[in-house]
């Protein structure tokens, strides 16, 4: 099979219906244990579309595509391809019917070469450098074909997220596929890939390829679809024609309800300062400052949101803050303590002035993904007396206090024993929130707080972060969702290469403005040194 070219599907002779679906279900169903994810399932996607599937976590859009992709099998119901049924019970056989996928989270070996990492699993002999250079023209001609630009030779763990994806494209269509799943791709990516990516999907899309977007981002679906189906429940519950609907009927289709969609709802205003930060630097181990001469402060009952594209160093700011990373000039204040670089702070003493922490990737630092929930639910927390007796942990009570974080944050499904890995992101991203917020923080500092989550999620977490500022806590949030920092913020600071470079009220914030700044282009905007000048 040529690389680039779909294999057949269709009839016996190989031609395919020309009025047949590229994908079709009939009556799907698939339980885990007590849990049905998918109920009696049925859907179209017509050949040559990009047809949205959106849904609440939990909804059930992810199992429907792993069992078109093979990584479970439905318990009943049919699957076709181009009009023909299809066994499909691994991957191998989804790539042998031309169906490619790519996952949330990337799989590819960071040691790898992009090269490499396409060939891997395709190679024509037993060892991969013999495939390799015969592999390399038919990655070309992908690349400029599908405006799919990546350095072939380029090491895997040195390649930005937004190239990354590309990278995982590349693979598929590498592999034959004709049919492309994407699952939540635009979950880590900023807003100017999303729009590279895109721009990808249309090219993919008007050069025949049948794509399928698993998102709970509506504005995308508005933006790219063809058409899109709502899962509620397990179940289909509406699908329409892109141009027929909009993102409030989408959203209310979703949860069930009318939705609050983004508006804004501003403190009663601050009070005493509960963060100050004076001069901040961060270095990393090549010694470039990540956070660079950075001054802030937080007060009671107001969120400060700090806007900019991933990679400014807002996560280290955070982490530092936290008592994560050390850092290397300036001064952390809490509450009258100082933390200096002799006098470091950390995660533990942080916790005792009533700082807490959701960091920006959930799954690397928020929980453990083989940790039962109850067992997440305590991490950071565990040396609490309440936990324990006679120094030995009682499970009873873990359970206990999970259960009824899931019961207060509607955490789904209210199973303490389930594995981490096993709850959706949105759900995750909830159980961390809930875990962070029971202590009634003076100081919460938040990365990322609905990356990966729907919609319904998204309202609610929003609303839990405005009513502890109503309380009193001092929130820092960053994002870099324009439109939910918009939301929530009462005072922007916008970051850029390691620098403040701007300041906005939240009540007069506007895209365009952020967006100048966040290009260090305003005219108002203080002027960042170069990442490599020296120090």
């Amino acid at each position: 099979m040529t690389a680039g070219q779909p294999p057949g599907s269709g009839g016996t002779d190989g031609t395919v219906p020309p009025s047949a679906p590229a994908i079709e279900f009939r009556n799907v169903n698939k339980a885990f244990g007590r849990v049905q994810a998918n109920r009696d399932i049925s859907l179209a996607v017509a050949r040559g579309e990009i047809h949205g599937i959106v849904g609440e976590n939990g909804a059930g859009k992810s199992t429907l595509m792993s069992i078109l992709y093979g990584f479970y099998e439905a318990d009943s119901g049919d699957i076709l391809v181009n009009g023909t049924p299809a066994s499909i019970r691994s991957s191998r056989d989804a790539i042998a019917r031309g169906i490619g996928m790519v996952h949330q989270h990337f799989m590819l070996v960071d040691t790898f070469t992009v090269l490499e990492n396409i060939v891997l699993g395709a190679e024509e002999g037993a060892l991969i450098e013999s495939s390799i250079e015969r592999a390399r023209a038919d990655l070309e001609h992908l690349e400029q074909e599908y405006d799919l630009k990546v350095d072939p030779d380029a090491v895997a763990g040195d390649l930005p997220v937004g190239q990354l994806q590309r990278v995982e494209i590349l693979k598929a269509l590498f592999r034959g596929a004709a049919v492309l799943v994407l699952d939540e791709p635009t979950g880590v990516l900023t807003p100017q890939e999303t729009n590279q990516l895109f721009r990808i999907l249309r090219t993919l899309r008007d050069r025949g390829t049948t794509i399928v977007l698993i998102t709970h981002k509506l504005r995308e679906i508005m933006a790219v679809t063809d058409s899109v189906s709502v899962m509620r429940a397990g179940e289909i519950v509406a699908v329409r024609r892109t141009a027929d609907t909009n993102e409030e009927e989408l959203a209310e289709l979703m949860v069930g309800r009318k939705v609050g969609m983004g508006r804004r709802q501003p403190g009663a205003g601050p009070g005493a300062p509960v963060l100050t930060v004076r001069n901040l630097v961060v270095r990393d181990v090549q010694n470039v400052p990540r956070v660079d001469d950075v001054s802030l402060t937080v007060r009671r009952g107001e969120i400060v949101g700090i806007a900019g594209v991933s990679g400014n160093g807002q996560g280290e700011l955070l982490q530092a803050l936290a008592g994560i990373m050390p850092f290397d000039a300036g001064s952390i204040d809490v509450h009258g303590t100082n933390f200096s670089p002799d006098r470091r702070a950390d995660p533990r003493r942080m916790r005792e002035l009533g700082v807490a922490h959701v960091p920006e990737d959930r799954i690397r630092m928020g929980l453990i993904t083989a940790f039962r929930a109850e067992e997440s639910a305590i991490l950071g927390y565990q040396r609490d007396p309440a936990l324990m007796s006679r120094m030995l942990y009682r499970m009873d009570r873990i359970a206990a206090h999970c259960r009824g974080l899931m019961e207060n944050f509607d955490v789904r499904p209210r199973d303490p024993s389930l594995r981490s890995a096993n709850l959706s992101g949105g759900n995750q991203q909830k159980l961390i929130l809930a875990r962070e917020l029971e202590r009634r923080p003076d100081l919460l500092l938040v990365g990322q707080p609905t990356r990966g989550v729907d919609i319904g999620a998204i309202e609610f977490i929003h609303r839990q972060l405005r009513e502890f500022r109503d309380g009193g806590c001092a929130i820092l949030l960053v994002s870099v969702e324009l439109d939910e920092i918009m939301s929530l913020a009462d005072r922007i600071l916008v970051m850029f290469e390691g620098r403040i470079v701007g300041e906005v009220d939240g009540a007069r914030a506007d895209e365009r403005t952020l967006g100048l700044m966040m290009a260090n282009a305003h005219e108002g905007a203080t002027q960042s040194p170069r990442r490599d000048a020296p120090a």
